[in-house]
């Protein structure tokens, strides 16, 4: 699936607005000029403020999952894997681990990487160092900075909803907008863009002197996962696609 640019999804949105007001005359123009102003601002964040939201994000997902312990074993095997993965782009990397048996991991731009434990269970060191550099891929490409304000944008476009909800627009309802902005805002990594985190992950392994082979059969196992309808899978797959595709590709590659 393709992502599409901040530009697209304003664009998008401003449609929605427009499409509302015909059949809605009770939107005040307090309330479209305030709405604009909030699309611009969400569009033109700097990277300042990026770092500030990504960074809330990861304090607010910590607290509500359960950390591993620094001294537990899932924990070290993840500091001895990311012993040289200090920092991207002079971004400080934080490599912890969730206690779950999910099967996923997750970058945000500030450099906070989060493994899920039961995603460790099933890789061994040279697939798991693929798919934690796979994650600090999408922070050096700058891929997560893109989620940032697609977050941003969905605070802006449930506002929108709240202001249309009571009307029966004409052919829009409040629930088609809510599931159109969710669609739009959690839209999947693009192609491009796992091929961008796929190479940046292999490279990892390469530079760390490990067997590339584990990217291939990292991708292997997720597809795997995926077409015996795994639960524990479900979230990883719906954000990075595709992964027998991709594994083919890395084997022709190496």
């Amino acid at each position: 699936m393709r992502i599409l640019s901040v530009n697209q999804i304003v664009t998008m949105i401003m449609v929605i607005v427009a499409v509302n007001l015909v059949g809605c005359k009770t939107m005040s123009a307090t309330d479209m000029m305030s709405t604009g102003s909030s699309l611009l601002e969400a569009t033109s964040i700097t990277d300042a403020q990026m770092m500030q939201e990504a960074r809330a994000a990861a304090v607010a997902s910590d607290q509500n999952n359960i950390l591993a312990p620094s001294n537990s074993k899932y924990q070290k095997r993840v500091n001895k894997l990311a012993k040289n993965l200090k920092s991207v782009n002079g971004i400080p990397l934080n490599v912890k681990v969730y206690m779950t048996k999910d099967i996923n991991a997750f970058a945000m731009p500030d450099g906070t990487i989060r493994v899920y434990s039961g995603l460790m269970d099933s890789m061994n060191d040279d697939e798991l160092l693929f798919i934690v550099g796979h994650e600090i891929g999408h922070v050096a490409k700058g891929h997560t900075k893109q989620r940032i304000r697609a977050s941003l944008l969905t605070k802006v476009g449930r506002d929108i909803i709240t202001k249309t909800a009571s009307q029966q627009v004409a052919t829009l309802t409040a629930s088609q907008l809510g599931d159109f902005t969710e669609k739009v805002i959690n839209a999947q990594f693009s192609q491009a863009n796992e091929r961008e985190a796929d190479d940046y992950g292999l490279e990892t392994l390469k530079q760390s002197g490990k067997n590339p082979e584990g990217a291939v059969t990292a991708l292997e196992k997720l597809a795997a996962m995926g077409d015996s309808n795994s639960t524990f899978v479900t979230q990883m797959l719906s954000t990075h696609p595709e992964p027998k595709a991709r594994a083919e590709r890395i084997r022709k590659a190496i």
